[in-house]
């Protein structure tokens, strides 16, 4: 796997000494300003670090993260880069510095040792103490410095390809026999973790089976990952109450888990939201073997494939946690494939206001196309109110869904609407083939729970469903399905403002919207649906 996912290469000693000086530089501009830099080089002091220098074997068998951890104490002294030539370098914990630029040449890799046995050594840092609020987000979320690779109050900071981090020693979470509990001491559970940092850059990296998360970002503002080859059997990329985040050019194979996805937990003791984000020309899917991303193969799970937690997740997902919410995020030219669908979520009390979707190709989705949940989960210090979803764009989105039998949802809960909604130029194309009983459910609640979109289990509408919304807008949309389907495209309960204009409609069995509990709704110039204006509340009505 490690071989056919980097091939050594040697480069000219003068070439890497260029690249070096840029690394040094991409960080070396923010180090003079901040009052706690560490203090520039004297003229003639060196600012490469080669981590065989201090000791590194780079074998794979050989435990090198002392010595690497020498060089990168070495380093944090004036600023500098540790230089990681061709190699395995088998590790546990390594401790990032401030000032500092980790450079992974060609052919290296920094492979997550396996857990030692017990009286050997004490494997990877201790996870550190999160009390009292580790009740509020899971053990993976509540810890950093039981990763492979970790930082905490540190700033200026970068870790640069193109070599490759593999996660091969780490715990994921999950109850895998062949690995230990991420839980248990001396156990790693993640690749990169960072907590209360700022001006990161994580650029040009491969990165492979990564534990639970392979980048995991808590509190870290001025954060820059660029061209990032992600193919994990978790979590790709979590950013958590981090502010001022650029996510560009990143390809990421995550089938067990998200592949891109903003939080805002409580794990830094009080509720930051996550806020001026972007989420540009990035790849994501949960539908190849893990490793086949890497190497190139694309290689297919089997038919008949199962294993525990696999359901070709592999998405861009805001949440689930939010106590802190999310602002400003705006995510663009975008792939989804073999995959779940977007999802946007604020159920822990959290504001989400002011997301752009726009430019996104969706193929093979297996879900709702589109997941935008306000609910009541509510899991944070007690007190805590309902938050708000609102003033959300969606545009030049097309979804080619042909398996897909689950609609795009819109959900609030009683009492507190999803509001400001915009979808335009969008395409969707759906399995169809639903039935009249299918039509006429009534599906609950379910305030508190987990938000995914199969918690309703299955709905009354082929395309959209609708519930505890107002002010709704869909223009130049059209809407498809492969059979046809007895449930209607639209279906809208306790909605109040929603506008269809120049929305093409597939020809079905019955009514194309559906009415529950409606006022103020319009319809105009849409194929398959006369204009119509309706002023007052409608307590049922088939279009």
């Amino acid at each position: 796997m490690l071989r056919s996912a980097r091939r050594d290469m040697d480069r000219p000693r003068r070439e890497f000494l260029t690249l070096a000086g840029k690394a040094a530089a991409s960080i070396g501009c923010a180090i003079l300003p901040d009052t706690n830099a560490a203090a520039a080089p004297t003229s003639g002091a060196s600012t490469v670090f080669d981590v065989r220098s201090f000791g590194a074997v780079g074998d794979g068998k050989a435990i090198d993260s002392l010595a690497i951890n020498r060089a990168i104490e070495t380093a944090g002294s004036t600023g500098g880069t540790v230089y990681f030539p061709a190699g395995r370098y088998a590790c546990h914990s390594l401790r990032l510095k401030s000032a500092v630029a980790l450079y992974l040449d060609e052919g290296c890799a920094i492979i997550a040792a396996d857990t030692p046995r017990e009286g050997t050594t004490s494997g990877y840092d201790p996870a550190e103490p999160n009390a009292p609020w580790e009740a509020f987000q899971d053990f993976g979320h509540n810890h950093w410095h039981n990763s492979l690779i970790w930082g905490e109050d540190i700033h200026d900071v970068a870790i640069l390809g193109p070599g490759l981090i593999w996660g091969r020693g780490l715990a994921r979470g999950h109850h895998d026999p062949e690995l230990p509990l991420a839980e248990a001491p001396g156990v790693g559970n993640k690749a990169i973790a960072l907590k209360n940092c700022h001006n990161v850059i994580l650029r040009d990296l491969s990165m492979l089976t990564c534990g639970h998360f392979a980048v995991l970002a808590t509190g870290v503002d001025n954060l820059t990952i660029d061209n990032l080859k992600i193919d994990t059997n978790r979590d790709g990329i979590n950013i958590d109450c981090c502010r001022n985040v650029r996510i560009s050019n990143c390809s990421i194979n995550s089938p067990w888990d998200d592949a891109i996805c903003p939080k805002s937990s409580f794990a830094l003791g009080y509720a930051r939201p996550t806020e001026n984000v972007t989420i540009a020309n990035c790849y994501v899917t949960g539908g190849y073997q893990v490793g086949s991303l890497i190497d190139g193969s694309f290689k297919r799970f089997p038919e008949n494939f199962e294993d525990h937690g696999w359901q070709r997740t592999g998405r861009i997902k805001c949440g689930t946690e939010s106590n802190g919410g999310f602002r400003n995020i705006a995510i663009s030219n975008c792939v989804f494939e073999s995959c779940r669908g977007l999802a946007l979520e604020t159920v822990d009390g959290g504001i989400m206001e002011d997301i752009t979707v726009t430019g996104v190709t969706m193929r093979d989705i297996r879900n709702a196309p589109l997941f935008l949940r306000l609910g009541s989960r509510l899991r944070g210090p007690a007190g805590i109110a309902v938050g708000t979803l609102k003033r959300v764009l969606i545009s030049n989105v097309t979804c080619n869904a042909p398996l897909n039998d689950m609609p795009s949802i819109i959900s609030g809960v009683p009492g507190h609407a999803v509001e400001d909604i915009k979808i335009s130029n969008c395409y969707f194309l759906h399995k169809g083939g639903g039935t009249a009983e299918m039509a006429a459910l009534q599906p609950s609640e379910q305030p508190s729970d987990y938000p995914e979109p199969a918690l309703f289990g299955p709905l009354p509408a082929q395309h959209f469903y609708i519930r505890h919304a107002k002010n709704l807008e869909f223009s130049n949309v059209e809407l498809a399905g492969v059979t046809i389907d007895a449930r209607s495209s639209f279906w809208f309960g306790d909605a109040k403002g929603a506008d269809l204009m120049r929305v093409k409609l597939p020809r079905g069995l019955r009514a194309a919207v559906s009415l529950n509990e409606v006022s103020d709704f319009r319809a105009l110039a849409s194929r398959g649906l006369k204009d119509v204006s309706i002023k007052g509340p409608i307590s049922k009505l088939q279009l």
